[in-house]
This record gives C-alpha cells, sequence and structure tokens, in this order.
C-alpha cells in the first residue's frame, strides 16, 4: 500500500509566493503574522450555532436558494475526502414527493480558528448551492459574497501548509 501523500494546499500559485510561505515558516515567522492579523478564534462551537451562522448568511446572499437541512461540523472530513467543506444535494422520494435536501459540513478543525477562516468556508459551501464547479462564475460569487474572499483562501492555505510541517495548531483555546 503507498504510503498517503501529504496535501499541496498551495498548488496553482506562483511559485515564488509558494516559496515565500515556505520561507516563513521555516524561518519561524508565519504562525506569528497570522496571530497578529487573527489573533482569537471564534466562538461557534457547536453545530446548531454554525447552522445559524450558515442560515443567516445564506438568507443575506442567497435568499431564494432552497433550504438547508443540515450544517453540521465533521470531524472524519479532512481526514477520508482531504476536504474543509462539503455541500450536498440529497433527492429521496417520499410518496408521490420529491424531497430534496441539501446538507453542508464543514471540518472540525475550523471550530478553532479565526472567524475570517470559517467565514470564508462557509461562503464557499454555499456557493455551491448556485454554482456546482469551481469555475469562473462561482469564484465570483464568492467574491460577491465576501471581497476579500481570495487572500482569505491564500491565508488559509498558508495555514493549512503551516500546520501540516508544524503539526501544532495556532488558535487552541475558545476566546474569552
Amino acid at each position: 500500500m503507498r504510503p498517503h501523500a501529504t496535501p499541496n494546499y498551495l498548488t496553482g500559485y506562483p511559485a515564488a509566493l509558494i516559496e515565500q510561505v515556505h520561507q516563513l515558516i521555516a524561518q519561524e515567522k508565519l504562525a506569528p503574522w497570522l496571530l497578529a492579523k487573527y489573533p482569537q478564534a471564534h466562538a461557534i462551537r457547536t453545530d446548531s450555532s454554525l447552522y445559524d451562522y450558515v442560515h443567516e448568511l445564506k438568507n443575506q446572499h442567497l435568499r431564494n436558494a432552497g433550504q438547508l437541512s443540515r450544517v453540521a461540523y465533521d470531524p472524519k472530513l479532512h481526514i477520508i475526502k482531504n476536504a474543509l467543506g462539503t455541500h450536498t444535494n440529497i433527492s429521496r422520494v417520499q410518496g408521490g414527493k420529491l424531497k430534496a435536501k441539501q446538507e453542508i459540513r464543514i471540518a472540525t478543525l475550523f471550530r478553532q480558528m479565526p472567524q475570517e477562516f470559517l467565514h470564508m468556508i462557509v461562503v464557499h459551501e454555499l456557493a455551491h448551492i448556485k454554482q456546482r464547479n469551481h469555475d469562473k462564475a462561482f469564484y465570483q460569487l464568492c467574491q460577491h459574497m465576501e471581497p476579500a474572499y481570495s487572500q482569505l483562501e491564500f491565508e488559509l492555505r498558508a495555514y493549512l501548509t503551516y500546520l501540516d510541517r508544524a503539526g501544532a495548531a495556532l488558535w487552541v483555546t475558545p476566546p474569552a
């Protein structure tokens, strides 16, 4: 059996930018920079509070989209699917009616991250309600819902690269 390869979260970015992130990690400067920019983790710890948070964002930006039946933190998501979040459409026939459910699952590691990173991944998963593929229209919708989406995505990817190398989470205690 082949060993599981470490994901390269910075794939697709310019080589010079990737090298800069690796240098910051090696010089132990990335973690202090991230902590200065994002000093604390958010307080959205439970699945019900996550549902409320996602539902509020959905109503703010995607009012005409269907109802979300479930929003939850998923402890297996990051490990099994190598994904940070998923959006699922489930259709079932119940009696003579077709019932459609939409679920959003967020990797549990987002419980202990800054609000901005949680916001970015929620925006990403909400955008999948309207746009299935990661195409230009998808990223335009993400930018519409969160103008700093691209920067937040890059900083999250830099942090995930740091986590893979250092193995120590930066935001481990809930805010006071």
